[in-house]
């Protein structure tokens, strides 16, 4: 019976002294990428101005970005970048009759879509590089085979001009006709996750799992991070 007993309080012992372990090891390691702010993307340049930090004076830092502009949806109807209220979008950019990669990269955004389905401060935008094909009508099609809910996932459309110079010298990818090829576009496989601030901080390989789950992972860190700026205004 002692010997029972004596066993019992070891194994307790045991367990007492590793959980501490593990969660640390959770938390530097496999947890990492929840635990640390997520990085500015994008050229960057001094304001000029300061602000203190544990009594020292630290100077401000302007990031890179994303211009205000508006679209039109699947529905026919205009979407606004930023949104009238505060929101985390994703973005990507894909057309209608890609012959590559497109369907592949909306189904890893239909599932990060699926994840935040019931989460307001999070938006999805897709836009068209290829707008003079994939018109309102066209993307209405394309975006019921992901179920894609107008508002929640917008499909977007406008002018071919004023989109590929938003992908380069906005969201820093590129989007350009391939003129070796007909009807046919060389753009960016990335997911794109802005802040609310319209600041790039980063980007996703839409064709890793795992970059798309590190993705999903960092969307948390980025909500915690936005809602805490809105209250501390």
């Amino acid at each position: 019976m002692n010997n029972t007993f004596s066993v019992k309080k070891i194994l307790i012992l045991v367990t007492i002294l590793a959980v501490p372990g593990f969660l640390y090891y959770l938390l530097q390691d496999k947890g990492k990428n929840r635990y640390h702010p997520l990085a500015f993307f994008g050229p960057k340049q001094l304001s000029g101005t300061f602000h203190t930090v544990r009594r020292k004076e630290v100077p401000d830092t302007l990031y890179h970005t994303i211009r205000d502009f508006k679209l039109v949806n699947q529905q026919g109807d205009t979407v606004r970048f930023p949104a009238d209220s505060n929101k985390i979008t994703l973005v990507n950019f894909f057309f209608t009759r890609c012959p590559s990669f497109c369907k592949d990269m909306n189904k890893e955004m239909a599932r990060v879509v699926d994840t935040y389905k019931r989460n307001n401060y999070l938006r999805f935008i897709s836009i068209s590089v290829d707008p003079e094909y994939d018109t309102p009508e066209m993307l209405k099609e394309y975006a019921s085979t992901y179920n894609a809910r107008p508002g929640k996932w917008n499909f977007l459309t406008g002018g071919q001009d004023e989109i590929h110079q938003l992908s380069k010298k906005d969201f820093l990818v590129d989007a350009l006709e391939d003129t070796s090829v007909s009807n046919n576009f060389i753009h960016s496989p990335m997911l794109i996750l802005v802040d609310m601030n319209k600041h790039i901080r980063g980007y996703y390989n839409s064709g890793s799992k795992e970059q798309v789950d590190k993705l999903i992972d960092e969307i948390k860190v980025l909500i915690a991070e936005d809602l805490r700026n809105v209250k501390d205004r």
